[in-house]
């Protein structure tokens, strides 16, 4: 009790103490229990958080799904990625059986979301793990029957699996080296260098090639083990496929033609059973991802999904070649198909439960497809199926906070406005319950990327905003968000980035025209580039905002492009501009946040880890300082154990208490 007394009032000290230039925080009311920062948070200028707040909320702060990862590979049973009890990350669990208690795995301060099990007899998995949120993605295998662990990568280089050969247990491993290695912390160049790994004998490694530049992935390897599949990513809107000798490390490139000036995405999807073909995901032909067959002998390519008019993502196919499953990205609601891959036509699915699927995999012996599914009134939770008949059946159980009712949570409907060159631009709203008389305080939350996309789905801590405050939430997805075709995926491009902030303010003239909403009461909020799209509509319409978040956000696109991983450089010079390039650079410097900090007059919360590898904690740093110098209020949080977003429930949770406090500051809810 004495130690929490010290923590509580060393925390009143310092959350009072502001930093040169910010304003005072507000002293907490006389003897009112509070909730201290843990030690790893740097809290400048918030208020102390009242203990009766984070109880008012923890019916919202700890809902807790399970999403599939992977199959064993003889037995009926898998593994799923769930936060456990009491737990403070996302850690790997196996199920041996429908509703099966679920056995934990993996423990630790950091999040474990990637695991593959051996594939001859699964005696061991292997897994993907960082540090405090660096992304230096590290390999461990872990020995089931005496849990031992072992690392089986270079901390000096950031490692991912790739898939294992059919034939044996060895391992295909893509490797890139890390800035905190290189001399000065950064590097002019880059390459990725794909080995051959047994994990059993870790020392027993074979280098099979190294691939100039970053955006290499494995997208499939082939029956004979001889060669993969690889994807080469240029952007969001190019992308190439080359075939790789395994023996050799000589490979060609297949799409596009190596003299084409053809410019489209084509992602490897796997390859054929009868290995005279690849799956694969192309817009050639159109404007959508479409799933194809491409044929090795002749380089024709096949599309089959042309009658969904959406993108068609992540297809997985059956050990026997019979079955293929993917899911369609319909206007930001996800659904599963399923194809014979042999006939390549569609086959009628039965009744599913209704929601957002998240992966989905099919066993080995048995044919069985697992998906993850989580919907507006659930978490995620695991289902199976079998393609020749039956229902759906539960995998796993959701668990909810004791208190909460979120069968009774609101579902999200998607609108459109028209934004000022006449496009149509849509977005995901959520409306309070009708108890919220008025119109309504609006939160509009914008997702990264920015080739990302808001989809339906659960909105987790969020429900409180809509349940609780009887805010109004809306996601948009403005120009340059993926999901509505590639054109419109290539709006924000360059020199049209700043078209995707006149969205926002296309967005809040909607607002002005809808009964139930408070053009009057608007908070702007978003995370990574949704950081920057918070603070370029903090600065751009600050007289028609309350307040605005930015998390993890980039507030100079030039210091952002020098200071982000070099590994990462390149594939977002191709979206936002190259700033080695003189024109360019004084454009994004002209248009970025922190040129235009001193019209950022409306409160201010900005979120940031410390050791965040994509957006530095120094674009979090320079936006506080300069906007600290308007007089204008700005609340700061850096987690010195966290990268790009707050994985921790411990941080998560101070992260929420503060964002509640900031919104019923700003909009007047007290």
């Amino acid at each position: 009790m004495t130690r929490l007394l010290l923590a509580t009032a060393l925390w009143l000290l310092s959350a009072c103490a502001a930093p040169p230039g910010a304003p005072p925080a507000p002293a907490a009311a006389a003897a009112e229990p509070v909730i201290a920062p843990n030690p790893a948070l740097v809290v400048q200028g918030i208020p102390p958080v009242p203990a009766r707040l984070a109880d008012a909320v923890a019916r919202y702060t700890d809902f807790r799904g399970h999403t599939f990862v992977e199959w064993h590979p003889l037995r009926r049973e898998m593994l799923v990625t769930h936060r456990p009890a009491g737990g403070s990350t996302t850690q790997l669990f196996r199920i041996a059986a429908p509703l099966a208690e679920p056995e934990q795995l993996t423990d630790g301060p950091d999040p474990v979301r990637e695991a593959s099990w051996e594939p001859q007899r699964g005696e061991y998995l292997v897994f993907e793990r960082a540090s405090r949120g660096d992304e230096a993605t590290q390999l461990f295998r872990l020995d089931l029957a005496t849990r031992e662990l072992t690392l089986l990568t270079d901390p000096k280089e950031r490692h991912e699996m790739q898939g294992w050969l059919h034939g044996s247990s060895r391992l295909l491993v893509m490797s890139m080296p890390l800035d905190r290695t290189a001399a000065g912390g950064s590097r002019a160049q880059v390459s990725q260098v794909l080995s051959l790994v047994d994990p059993a004998q870790p020392t027993q490694r074979r280098r099979i090639a190294e691939l100039p530049g970053s955006g290499w992935f494995v997208g499939g390897v082939a029956r004979d083990d001889r060669s993969v599949a690889l994807t080469r990513w240029i952007s969001a809107t190019e992308s190439q496929l080359w075939l790789l000798r395994l023996d050799t490390g000589r490979r060609v490139q297949m799409l596009p033609a190596p003299a084409s000036r053809e410019r489209a995405a084509h992602l490897a999807g796997g390859f054929r059973r009868d290995g005279r073909g690849l799956w694969l995901l192309s817009d050639r032909d159109g404007e959508f991802l479409q799933l194809s067959l491409f044929d090795l002998g002749t380089k024709k390519l096949r599309p089959l999904t042309r009658h969904i008019p959406w993108d068609v993502e992540r297809p997985t196919a059956s050990e026997d070649g019979r079955w293929l499953a993917v899911q369609a990205n319909v206007d930001g609601r996800d659904e599963l198909r399923l194809f014979d891959a042999r006939r390549l036509t569609e086959l009628k699915l039965p009744p599913l439960p209704a929601g957002r699927i998240a992966a989905a995999g099919f066993h080995r012996a048995r044919a069985e497809l697992a998906f993850s599914v989580s919907s507006a009134t659930s978490p995620s939770q695991v289902w199976t199926l079998a393609p020749e008949g039956g229902a759906a059946e539960a995998w796993t159980r959701v668990q909810a906070p004791a208190g909460a009712a979120p069968e009774q949570f609101a579902e999200s409907q998607v609108v459109r406005w028209t934004s000022f060159d006449g496009r149509s631009i849509s977005g995901l709203l959520t409306l309070p319950p009708a108890r919220f008389e008025g119109r309504r305080p609006v939160l509009i939350d914008i997702h990264g990327g920015p080739e990302s996309q808001a989809r339906a789905g659960f909105l987790d801590r969020s429900n409180y905003f809509v349940e609780e405050l009887g805010l109004a939430v809306i996601r948009p997805n403005v120009r340059g968000s993926s999901g509505y075709g590639k054109a419109f995926l290539g709006l924000d491009d360059g020199r049209k980035r700043e078209d995707a902030v006149k969205d926002i303010g296309a967005l809040l003239d909607w607002i002005a025209t809808q009964p139930r909403l408070d053009a009057a009461r608007v908070v702007v909020s978003g995370g990574s580039y949704g950081g920057f799209m918070s603070l370029a509509t903090a600065a751009t319409y600050a007289d028609r905002i309350a307040g605005a978040i930015d998390v993890v956000g980039i507030s100079n696109i030039v210091s952002f492009l020098r200071n982000t991983e070099s590994y990462r450089r390149d594939l977002r010079r191709a979206e936002y501009g190259d700033e080695r390039d003189e024109a360019m650079r004084e454009f994004l410097e002209r248009i970025s946040p922190l040129s235009n900090a001193h019209r950022i007059v409306k409160p201010l919360f900005v979120v940031q880890g410390r050791n965040d590898p994509r957006v530095p904690w120094t674009e979090a740093e320079q936006i506080v300082a300069r906007v600290r110098e308007n007089g204008t209020t700005v609340w700061y949080l850096r987690a010195e154990n966290e990268g790009h977003g707050f994985v921790r429930k411990e941080n998560a949770d101070f992260q929420f208490y503060a964002t509640v406090l900031f919104l019923r500051q700003v909009l007047g809810l007290d």
